[in-house]
């Protein structure tokens, strides 16, 4: 019985830390998109590409 209390305690250190790691790249920026917003002009929009496709394609 003491070992499922330790393990209980031991998976809660290392959630613990998970989640505080976390904090702190998401705080320091770390999750932070710089490069996509500058391209996102660029790039063509398949979307609409692909809608216009279909009308032509005959069945």
């Amino acid at each position: 019985m003491d070992i499922i209390i330790l393990l209980i305690a031991c998976s809660f250190t290392i959630a613990a830390g998970f989640l505080i790691a976390f904090l702190w790249a998401v705080r320091n920026g770390q999750y932070d998109d710089k490069y996509t917003p500058s391209v996102r002009i660029l790039l063509d929009e398949e979307g609409k590409n692909k809608v216009v496709g279909r009308k032509n394609e005959v069945k």
